[in-house]
Order: structure tokens, then C-alpha cells, then sequence
């Protein structure tokens, strides 16, 4: 980013953006500030996160007061075991024009097609149905029959998943897993928190949340983002820290001895544009380490498969993680 007076005045606005961002959500969300940042990080890298958590931790609540923020166009999937990719990407339908009496087909487009899609539970649905998800998160369109349909910009899937209900699920597969920038650990609110939470949520007010970002902000951003300078020594950190995940001759012993698989360079680029976005949100011209150090769990913990021994050992993967940092 050159040091014209354009780009840090660009700069400074997004840092105050985003602190009238967590403000205006901070009315209707309790705590959770971590995942707050981290979903806005996502947003703004053009990434996608997923937010794993057990029922009532208000990750559907967080995501829909996001959308509220954000003057963007929002859609909300609810997964089931009978979901139809169609449900989601949209259907041809055939049509009569009335004048002529003939018929034609004619797509109608399905919820994908929002700037903001909320993927609600999705491993409750086949892989069949989660794959209809892939393309257009990877390539930002949508193909239907012999057509082809780009989605609006931004664009951005925020799925939700509950990791202890097993019983009627479909584990997403790893190349679906891959496709989500951060998964983002959902945690329960400290006993403040949740005195705050029951306070609110029991009284008659209802929470009007004001839109604080609108699309052609959010778009500059995400521009102002990418022409942020990297360091090499950055940079370098963080492949060798995604090269360390993968149980080869150059790993340590323990990466050997508990992981099955390790990180791609799909997480080193997430790694430095997590770092990048981070940066600019606090107002730095550039990322530090502490910056790719920030962002290496939820980059890395969905992209590295841990094996028996870990399993048999009690070692998780955010453990694994935290030991290589």
C-alpha cells in the first residue's frame, strides 16, 4: 500500500467502521468479541466461516444481527436430511406466455443468491445437497442446466454446526471443510455474561439494529485489504508454520506421531490474509507475526486431521496447533 494520504485516511475510516460495528451488535450480542472480529476478518479477507458450538450459544442470533448490520441482501438455509441441491441454487421452471400460448423454461433463482447465505446446521444434510454449496463458494456462480449465473459481490457463506448431536448428521467432507476460511469455536458466556444475556432476553425490549456498512464500503475494503504490503519474514512464517502441520521427515516427532494429514497452501494464503485484514482493522499499515499467530487457529484447526494416537492420547487439534505456535 503506498503512503498516500488517500490510503491511510481509507485506512483510519475502516478502524473507526468496525468499532461502530462491534458497538451497534454489542446491543443484541453478548461477549462473543472474538468471533465477532474473526466473522468480520472473514468477511472482509472474501473468505467464508463456519461456527461450530452446542445449541443455544445465539450462533444463528450473531450471524442474522450481522446481516442487520450490513446493508447487504441476506438469506437463510435451514439444512434437513430431505434438502434438494435445487433448494438451494433455484429450479428451472417452464412458463407459458400467455400472448403467443408457448412455453419456455425460466431459472428461478434459489437463496444462494444473497449477499449474505446462513447456512444453518449444515451437516444435517446429505453431501449431495452440501456439495450444491461448493462452487458457488469457491467460484462465486452458480451452473444450472447449460446455464451459468455469477453471484452478486460481496459474498459470503456463514455456516452453523452442532458438534455434539451426531445422530441424523453428515460429517462435511474435508474438500467442503477446506472451503471455509476460519472455524470459529463458539464458547459459553462467562457467568456476567450470561446474567447480562438472561437480563436482556427476559424483558419486553426488542433491539432495532441500525445498518452500519453498506455494499460499496464493504467492497473497498476488502480492496483496501489486498494492497496491504507483506513482510517476507511474515510471509515466511507462515508457510513454515503450515509446512509443519504435515507429517513428513521434516516435522517434529509429535506431528508425526498424532496427525494424518496436514494444513494445504489454501491456510497459508488464509493465514496472511487473515493477517492482513487483522492489521488493517487496528489500524497498522502492515501485519506482524502476532498477526498470523492470531488467525493460525481457526485457519488451521478444520485442516488438520489428527489420527489413533491422538485420539487414544486425548490430544486435540487446537492443541496440536497451540504446541506448534
Amino acid at each position: 500500500m503506498t503512503k498516500s494520504n488517500d490510503e491511510l485516511q481509507k485506512l483510519n475510516e475502516m478502524v473507526s467502521a468496525f468499532d461502530r460495528l462491534k458497538n451497534e451488535l454489542s446491543k443484541a450480542i453478548v461477549g462473543q468479541d472474538d468471533v465477532i472480529e474473526q466473522l468480520v476478518i472473514a468477511m472482509l479477507a472474501r473468505g467464508h466461516a463456519l461456527l461450530v458450538g452446542v445449541p443455544g450459544l445465539a450462533k444463528t442470533l450473531l450471524i442474522k444481527s450481522l446481516a442487520e448490520t450490513l446493508d447487504l441482501s441476506f438469506s437463510r438455509i435451514q439444512f434437513t436430511p430431505d434438502l434438494m441441491p435445487s433448494d438451494i441454487t433455484g429450479t428451472d421452471i417452464i412458463e407459458e406466455d400467455h400472448t403467443t400460448g408457448k412455453r419456455e423454461f425460466r431459472f428461478v433463482k434459489g437463496p444462494v443468491f444473497a449477499n449474505i447465505v446462513l447456512a444453518d446446521e449444515i451437516n444435517r444434510t446429505p453431501p449431495k445437497t452440501q456439495a450444491a454449496l461448493l462452487e458457488a463458494m469457491q467460484e462465486h456462480r452458480v451452473t444450472a442446466g447449460v446455464e451459468s449465473y455469477v453471484l452478486e459481490e460481496p459474498f459470503f457463506v456463514l455456516a452453523t454446526q452442532n458438534p455434539i448431536e451426531q445422530e441424523g448428521t453428515y460429517p462435511l467432507p474435508e474438500a467442503q471443510l477446506d472451503r471455509f476460511m476460519f472455524n470459529l469455536r463458539v464458547q459459553y458466556p462467562s457467568g456476567e455474561e450470561e446474567r447480562k444475556i438472561v437480563s436482556q432476553t427476559t424483558s419486553g425490549a426488542t433491539v432495532q439494529l441500525k445498518k452500519m456498512l453498506d455494499q460499496k464500503a464493504i467492497m473497498e475494503y476488502q480492496d483496501l485489504v489486498r494492497r496491504v504490503p507483506v513482510a517476507d519474514n511474515v510471509i515466511d512464517y507462515a508457510v513454515d508454520l503450515v509446512s509443519r502441520t504435515r507429517p513428513d521427515d521434516n516435522a517434529p516427532d509429535y506431528i508425526q506421531n498424532w496427525v494424518a494429514w496436514g494444513a494445504g497452501p489454501r491456510a497459508s494464503q488464509y493465514l496472511i490474509l487473515g493477517a492482513k485484514t487483522r492489521a488493517a482493522m487496528s489500524g497498522n499499515p502492515t501485519p506482524s507475526i502476532d498477526d498470523v499467530k492470531a488467525v493460525a487457529l481457526p485457519v488451521l484447526r478444520h485442516r488438520v486431521l489428527t489420527n489413533f494416537n491422538a485420539e487414544a492420547d486425548g490430544v486435540t487439534v487446537d492443541e496440536i496447533i497451540e504446541k506448534l505456535l
